[in-house]
C-alpha cells in the first residue's frame, strides 16, 4: 500500500478507532508520554465498555485523529522511527497512567506476554535429551493444542488423541444456537496468535472453530493427530516408568499407549450434566442436551421446553424464541446477567484494519481488556468481613455492581416487570455464580409468547412436564442446558497410580485436587491443564491459564531432558501445604457464600473449580517449577529418588 493510500485509508478508519487504544500505541510508537498525560488521558470507563470517545469531546477527538494521522503516515513513509521497545514495567506504567488506575505488582510481565511482546515458549534441550521422553496429550481442544504447539517447536515426540472427529473440543462439540464465547474475542485467543479480523467482539462458536482448527493447520499438527480415540483408562508402571494407556475407536477397536508423559487436555466442560427427574424417559418427542446438539433438529412452531438457566440456555432461548410456537422455560435459580455493548457487535472493515496496519494498536487493545476484563474485577469476588449486608452482596463493589444490575433487569422487562421481576432478580450477590454476559434473556421472558416457570418439576410424562402445582405443561422438544460435571475432573477415564490407587479413589466422586492445579501425588508424570482450582472466577480469559500451565509443563520436561530424569511425583506435604492455603483463600471469596447453588462447589460444599489467586499471582506460582516440590526419578530400573 502506498504512502498516499495508507492516509486515505487511515483517516477513513480513525473515525471508529477506540481512542484509549490509540494513545497508548502513540505513546510506544514515539516514546513520549504526553498521548498519556492531560489534556490527552482518558476519563476512565464507566462499566464494562470499551470507552472508544475516552471521554473527550469532539475538538479533543479531533485533535487526536489529526496528530495521529500525521505521525502515522510519516511512520508508513519510514521518516519516523520508532522509540526502543519498552520493558514490562514501563507497559504496566503506561497502561496505569492511560486508565488513571494503579496495577498491582508484577503486571507488566504478565502483560508484555498478553500482548505478544514476550514469549512463553520454552526450549528443550538436545534432540538426542528430546527423544528421551514420549508425551500423549489427551484432548484436542485449546488445552491440547496448545500443549501440542509449544512440543513441536521444541521438537518433542507426542501424540494427541480425542474422542471427537476433529479438533476444538468444546468449540467442536456445543454448536447449539446462539454458542459463543462470553470473553471478547480479542482476549480469547492466544498470545502469539492474535487475530486482526475477529468478526465480532464476542466470537460466535462458529468463529471459535475455525480460529482453533486453523490453528491446527497452521502448527501442521496433522501427523499427531488422532481423532475417534477416546481414551478409557491409563495407569503408571513403576518399573518401565511410563504409562500405560488404553483407548477405544468407534468400532470398539482398543488402542495402547505408552508415553513417558501423560498431558490431560480434556478440562471440565465436556461432559454433559444430565437431571435426575422422574419420567425423563418417557417423552415421547426429542430430547436433546445442549452440549449434544443435533442441528437437525425442528424447532420452528413447536412448543419448547428448556430446562436451566444457566450459560447455554441464556444464549440458546434469546436465539430460538422468535421461531418456536411457544417457549417454557423451566428456572431455579435466576441468572444475573451482565449487559455489555459489545456483546452481539460486528468488528467493523475500519476496525479490522487499525488492528492489523497501526502499530502497537492491537496489542494495545488486547492489554486493556487484560486488566477490565480480568484482575480489575477480583475486588467483586472478596469478601469484606466489615460489610453490613453479605446476603446480597460482599463488599461496597459488589453492592454498587447488584444494584446496578438489579435496575437493568427491571428497566428490560419493561411493562412486564411488575409480574416478571421477582422471578428474574437473583437473591445472591452478582460474581456468586459464573458471571453471565446478557442476551437479550431478560427481554426474551417478557415476551407473549414465553413462560418463565419457577415452581419445580415433579415427572416428565409422555407428552409434557408437570411441575408441583400438579400443572401439566405440554410440549413438542424438551432442551436440557443443565450443564456440565465439573466437578468430576477427568471422568469417566480410570487413572491408576503408583500406589495402585485411581484417581476416583483419592479424589472421590466429585473433590479434585491438585497442586497448582496441575499434578498430584502418587500420579507422576501425569499434568492436567485446566484442572482441579485453576479456573478464573472473577473473570478473564481460560486461555491465558492454558498458557502458563503449558509453560510449567513444559519447563518441567526440559527439567527431565536436562537432567535425565525418568519420572516427577509432587511431594504429599507440598500438595497438602498448598491446598492448606487455597482453601483459606478460597473461604475469602464470594464462592463460599452459602444462598446460593453453583458448579464451582461439589456436593459437600468444597470449592473446586475456581482459584482464588490474581492472573499476576498465579503466574508466578507457575512461572518455572521448583524441582524441591518433587520426588525425581533418574533410574528406570528402581524407584529410587533424589534431588540434585
Amino acid at each position: 500500500m502506498t504512502g498516499d493510500a495508507f492516509e486515505a485509508q487511515l483517516v477513513d478508519a480513525l473515525a471508529e478507532a477506540n481512542l484509549p487504544t490509540l494513545l497508548l500505541a502513540l505513546a510506544e510508537l514515539t516514546g513520549e508520554d504526553r498521548w498519556m498525560e492531560p489534556p490527552l488521558r482518558p476519563v476512565p470507563a464507566r462499566g464494562p465498555s470499551d470507552n472508544d470517545s475516552g471521554g473527550f469531546d469532539q475538538e479533543v477527538q479531533q485533535q487526536i485523529r489529526d496528530e495521529a494521522t500525521a505521525i502515522l503516515s510519516a511512520w508508513k513513509r519510514g521518516d519516523l522511527t520508532p522509540a526502543p521497545p519498552p520493558p514490562p514495567e514501563r507497559l504496566a506504567q503506561m497502561l496505569s497512567m492511560s486508565l488513571g488506575e494503579l496495577l498491582p505488582d508484577g503486571f507488566g510481565d504478565l502483560l508484555a506476554e498478553e500482548m505478544g511482546l514476550a514469549d512463553r515458549h520454552v526450549e528443550i534441550g538436545s534432540p538426542a535429551e528430546r527423544s528421551a521422553l514420549e508425551v500423549l496429550v489427551i484432548g484436542a481442544g485449546l488445552s491440547g493444542l496448545l500443549a501440542a504447539i509449544e512440543m513441536k517447536r521444541s521438537g518433542m515426540q507426542f501424540t494427541v488423541v480425542d474422542k471427537d472427529a476433529a479438533p476444538g473440543g468444546t468449540w467442536f462439540e456445543n454448536c447449539y444456537p446462539g454458542a459463543g464465547v462470553d470473553t471478547p474475542s480479542h482476549l480469547y485467543s492466544l498470545s502469539f496468535a492474535q487475530r486482526s479480523d475477529w468478526p465480532r467482539y464476542f466470537a460466535s462458536r462458529d468463529q471459535l472453530f475455525d480460529y482453533i482448527a486453523s490453528l491446527a493447520d497452521e502448527h501442521e499438527l496433522g501427523p499427531h493427530l488422532r481423532f475417534g480415540l477416546e481414551v478409557t483408562d491409563a495407569a503408571w508402571d513403576e518399573a518401565t516408568q511410563r504409562w500405560q494407556v488404553s483407548a477405544v475407536d468407534s468400532e470398539g477397536q482398543a488402542h495402547r499407549f505408552d508415553p513417558h508423559v501423560v498431558i490431560t487436555g480434556v478440562g471440565f466442560f465436556n461432559r454433559p450434566q444430565f437431571p435426575r427427574i422422574q419420567g425423563l424417559g418417557n417423552f415421547q418427542g426429542p430430547v436433546v442436551h445442549t452440549a449434544q446438539w443435533r442441528p437437525e433438529l425442528e424447532l420452528e412452531g413447536m412448543r419448547v421446553a428448556v430446562i436451566g438457566t444457566g450459560a447455554s440456555a441464556m444464549q440458546l432461548v434469546p436465539r430460538i424464541a422468535p421461531i418456536t410456537h411457544r417457549l417454557l422455560v423451566f428456572q431455579r435459580t435466576p441468572q444475573w446477567g451482565i449487559p455489555h455493548p459489545n456483546y452481539t457487535r460486528a468488528v467493523s472493515d475500519r476496525a479490522m484494519w487499525l488492528m492489523k496496519e497501526v502499530p502497537f494498536y492491537q496489542a494495545w487493545y488486547r492489554g486493556r481488556l487484560l486488566w477490565t476484563f480480568g484482575d480489575r474485577l477480583r475486588r467483586q469476588v472478596q469478601w469484606d468481613p466489615d460489610w453490613r449486608d453479605s446476603d446480597l452482596a460482599v463488599n461496597d463493589a459488589n453492592d454498587r455492581t447488584r444494584r446496578f444490575l438489579t435496575e437493568y433487569i427491571r428497566s428490560e422487562l419493561g411493562e412486564r416487570a411488575d409480574e416478571l421481576f421477582g422471578k428474574c432478580l437473583p437473591d445472591y450477590p452478582p460474581f456468586g455464580k459464573r458471571p453471565l454476559m446478557d442476551n437479550g434473556w431478560f427481554r426474551t421472558m417478557a415476551r407473549d409468547d414465553v413462560d418463565l416457570i419457577t415452581d419445580n418439576i415433579s415427572e416428565i410424562t409422555s407428552d409434557g412436564i408437570v411441575t408441583a402445582d400438579g400443572v401439566l405443561h405440554e410440549v413438542d422438544v424438551i432442551v436440557l442446558a443443565t450443564g456440565f460435571q465439573a466437578q468430576r475432573m477427568l471422568t469417566p477415564m480410570e487413572i491408576r497410580g503408583r500406589s495402585g490407587r485411581t484417581l476416583r479413589d483419592v479424589w472421590g466422586e466429585d473433590d479434585p485436587r491438585a497442586y497448582l492445579g496441575l499434578t498430584a501425588p502418587e500420579f507422576p508424570n501425569l499434568f492436567s491443564l485446566l484442572g482441579p482450582n485453576s479456573f478464573v472466577g472473577h473473570g478473564g480469559s481460560g486461555i491465558l491459564t492454558i498458557e502458563l500451565q503449558v509453560r510449567y509443563v513444559m519447563e518441567m520436561l526440559a527439567l527431565m531432558t536436562r537432567w535425565g530424569v525418568t519420572s516427577v511425583e509432587c511431594r504429599q506435604e507440598v500438595h497438602d501445604a498448598y491446598n492448606e492455603e487455597l482453601a483459606s483463600a478460597l473461604a475469602q471469596t464470594i464462592w463460599a457464600h452459602r444462598g446460593m447453588s453453583t458448579y464451582y462447589r461439589n456436593t459437600a460444599g468444597r470449592i473446586v473449580v475456581p482459584m482464588p489467586w490474581t492472573n499476576v499471582d498465579y503466574r508466578q506460582r507457575v512461572r518455572r517449577p521448583d524441582p524441591e516440590d518433587f520426588i525425581l526419578n533418574f533410574d528406570r530400573a528402581s524407584s529410587s529418588s533424589a534431588t540434585p
